[in-house]
């Protein structure tokens, strides 16, 4: 058939988008092919979903208050054989149009993941297939991970110092956690390095610890993580670390400027204080790559200086940005790392998404010892699939990725 005549024939209403993708996961015994090659992209919408956190953000060591959450865009892709799936993309629209009439099999792969030339379609192309498939994105990934993972809220920004003009103190820490705890979280990382910017250093640097404490004397059954944004010097962050010794901390990450002095410095006190927290570093990058490779955005010269420092036994878990990375290349570094003895816990911050697809990729890939919580809904999103409980992630056992499109909606995880 004719390009344009195929097109054509096979628009399907928006209206109808809903009511196929429920209609997959909700009855196995749709009447597509499950079989990839036998499904052409038929029709590509785009949409957006405005992201709304918990609550209004305040700032970390190096960037002013985040908010409450930002625009992020989404595709819809429909097959000629009905199926639907979703994810979020930022091509532009004349690239989207360009995969039209493609076959899925010359795209994507359940068993690798994205071909590069279709990188924009990663997350997108991840839950058609599995749609199609009639399979969890993680089980089409091997399942080799559990389905109940730790996570952590990664939303305790520096909320003490707003707003600005009355400032409400370490209180509003403690009250963000309790709110974060409420949801079902037992872990939260707390943003540190007031000293850096927005506070005299040494009266950041206290404030810092007397944040650490608080948290630690009101939830004392749960995992802190402190994260600094490299917004400390080397002296600094021992000190700071030596004044919460006895605060347990569970992983202390970019503490500084990652290098191997100052590493082999830092793993010297944490020894002498017996703190065993795991050092997580990697997020953040001086430059980019100049074209996406098998490390997405990273140069090789911070891809060979992280494993460098990791061999060494200087960072115990890898955070590349899950977006920097990309979806399908995390799935190839994965075991990667994990031969190399280093644990896996991707940034994620800021979309609301992300920790869903995050929890598939660790479900079915696993080495991931932690997911990165972001609480919040996302406007014309469900998330009520996934649950989160004491502590824990549950990842549904739904076609694709279990995100769910829904117009005018925005509907958080389940709590039970």
């Amino acid at each position: 058939m004719h390009r344009r005549k195929f097109l054509k024939a096979l628009g399907a209403a928006t209206a109808g988008v809903w009511d196929a993708r429920l209609a997959a996961t909700a009855d196995t015994t749709v009447d597509w092919p499950n079989d990839l090659p036998a499904h052409r992209i038929a029709k590509m919408e785009t949409w957006s979903s405005l992201d709304r956190y918990a609550r209004s953000l305040g700032p970390n060591s190096k960037k002013g208050p985040h908010g409450q959450g930002y625009t992020r865009p989404f595709c819809t892709i429909t097959t000629d054989q009905g199926a639907v799936g979703i994810g979020m993309c930022w091509a532009p629209e004349e690239r989207l149009q360009s995969f039209l009439g493609a076959k899925l099999g010359d795209l994507f792969d359940p068993a690798i993941g994205t071909d590069h030339e279709a990188d924009p379609l990663d997350y997108v192309l991840h839950d058609l297939a599995g749609v199609i498939l009639r399979k969890p994105v993680y089980a089409m990934m091997g399942a080799k991970g559990s389905t109940a993972l730790d996570i952590y809220s990664g939303a305790v920004y520096m909320d003490d110092l707003m707003p600005t003009d009355s400032p409400r103190g370490v209180d509003a820490i403690t009250a963000a956690c309790q709110m974060d705890y409420d949801a079902g979280y037992r872990a939260f990382k707390l943003k540190i390095g007031r000293g850096n910017k927005w506070m005299p250093r040494a009266a950041g640097d206290r404030r810092d610890i007397e944040v650490t404490r608080a948290v630690r004397e009101r939830f004392p059954d749960c995992k802190i993580l402190v994260d600094a944004n490299d917004g400390y010097s080397v002296e600094g962050f021992l000190d700071y670390l030596t004044a919460v010794a006895d605060c347990d901390l569970f992983w202390v990450e970019e503490p500084f400027d990652e290098h191997r002095e100052g590493l082999m410095r830092l793993r010297e006190r944490m020894s002498k204080i017996g703190c065993k927290a795991y050092v997580a570093d990697g997020e953040g990058r001086a430059g980019s790559a100049p074209e996406i490779w098998q490390w997405g955005e990273y140069t090789q010269e911070f891809v060979e200086r992280f494993f460098a420092l990791a061999e060494e036994k200087l960072i115990d878990v890898c955070i590349f940005d899950i977006g920097t990375l990309g979806y399908t290349r995390w799935r190839r570094v994965i075991p990667m790392l994990e031969k190399a003895g280093i644990l896996a816990a991707p940034h994620l911050w800021g979309c609301t998404p992300k920790p869903f697809y995050c929890a598939h990729l660790a479900a079915g890939v696993g080495n991931v010892l932690i997911v990165e919580g972001i609480p919040g809904i996302g406007q014309h999103l469900d998330y009520s699939k996934f649950r989160i409980v004491a502590g824990k992630i549950y990842v549904p056992d739904t076609s694709g990725f279990g995100l769910m499109h829904r117009p005018g909606a925005g509907v958080g995880p389940s709590l039970r």
